[in-house]
């Protein structure tokens, strides 16, 4: 089945079926930098070739806009946009993507006195007048703080469903169906609990998977395939990302992942139930994307993987983010957490700051406090 400009719903299309009628579309996003347009028109291109049938590429200013405009002459994928923090930059991409999707705990970045709810309208109006289809996703990281004050600090999952809800009521309240839902956590548990508990209560509404910060392969992708397995296997799930921690030349295999995990469930060969509630070394990594301020940032995840080794046998979670966007957030429930910027590196304890490091020498620091841990009985 082939994808087409103006799809009857936003994302009910794709290649592979998993069951009876139920194709599931593979997306991926660009790792480069917009404002590169010959770097990026090459991995949308190379992404596309892979058999990525939706590609996102990240906006974040007016100069990524021009940017995107120009790569939309030079490819003929399916494009869609990872708005940021101004969700206004909408009107200026529209016009050369197929699918705007911006993420509920960002809208209140910009223009805070006014409700979201005006800004989910416009949104809407622009996807609209556009032929767009729209994306909501929710993050476990960036989750709207007034929805997030509402639950305990150990309740992830109710604040990011009640935010889903919520925008998923006024997009219906407006008359605008061409939307489909993410709800993503780095815990693959986290990530069937939260999409089981949607499609309960919205079985109507397309829902897109995907592990956020797998990590490097092949626990990334083994992560992945544990809550795919368990949620299209259901029948929840119309689109799929496959999120590794690789170099920008490595792109493409998150696409193989991808498709290679969807062949398998459409064959039958699914792994046995796996409870992902590790009693061992759990490393989290960010998927490299336009968001990374410095590619050093992939080393890093490497040089993290490799040095941590000798504490496998210990139920230790490390984080490794790659900007400033998600990483503050998604590091606040890892034992030790590094999200990285342009020249240094953030170490963190859970939600304490520990200070900043370059990154040649922050690794001799987190090994210190990973020691610490283990010597406190961890």
């Amino acid at each position: 089945m082939q994808i087409t400009r103006n799809p009857t719903r936003s994302v009910r299309i794709g290649t592979t079926a998993i069951g009876a009628d139920h194709p599931v579309a593979v997306q991926s996003m660009t790792a480069t930098h917009t404002q590169n347009i010959d770097a990026t028109v090459e991995q949308v291109n190379a992404l596309h070739a892979a058999g990525a049938d939706v590609v996102r590429v990240a906006v974040d200013s007016t100069k990524d806009a021009a940017a995107l405009a120009e790569i939309r002459k030079q490819t003929q994928a399916n494009l869609s946009v990872d708005l940021q923090e101004n969700y206004r930059l909408a009107e200026l991409v529209a016009p050369h993507v197929d699918k705007i999707r911006y993420n509920p705990g960002h809208l209140y970045h910009h223009e805070r006195e006014k409700p979201w709810q005006e800004k989910v309208r416009y949104l809407a109006k622009i996807a609209v007048d556009n032929d767009c289809a729209m994306r909501v996703g929710v993050n476990c990281g960036s989750v709207d703080p007034a929805v997030k004050d509402r639950y305990a600090h150990d309740d992830s999952i109710s604040p990011m469903l009640d935010s889903a809800f919520e925008h998923c009521q006024v997009l219906d309240e407006l008359g605008f169906s061409r939307y489909c839902v993410s709800l993503k956590d780095s815990d693959p548990q986290k990530v069937i609990e939260v999409n089981r508990r949607f499609a309960e209560r919205r079985p109507d509404v397309p829902l897109h998977l995907g592990v956020t910060e797998a990590g490097l392969p092949p626990d990334g992708i083994i992560k992945t395939r544990i809550a795919f397995e368990q949620l299209l296997s259901r029948g929840i799930g119309d689109t799929i990302r496959v999120s590794l921690t690789v170099s920008n030349p490595r792109k493409p295999e998150e696409i193989e992942a991808g498709r290679k995990i969807l062949a398998d469930i459409a064959a039958g060969r699914v792994r046995s139930v796996v409870d992902f509630g590790l009693s061992t070394l759990n490393i989290i990594s960010c998927p490299s994307c336009s968001r990374v301020e410095n590619e050093a940032f992939i080393d890093l995840a490497e040089q993290v993987k490799e040095m941590t080794r000798y504490a496998s046998e210990h139920a230790i979670t490390i984080a490794v983010m790659g900007c400033r966007v998600n990483g503050p957030g998604e590091t606040d429930d890892a034992d030790l957490g590094l999200w990285c910027g342009p020249t240094v590196v953030n170490l963190k304890r859970r939600s304490e700051s520990l200070g900043q490091f370059p990154y040649d020498a922050i690794l001799p620091r987190l090994k210190a406090e990973l020691d610490a841990l283990i010597s406190a009985g961890r």
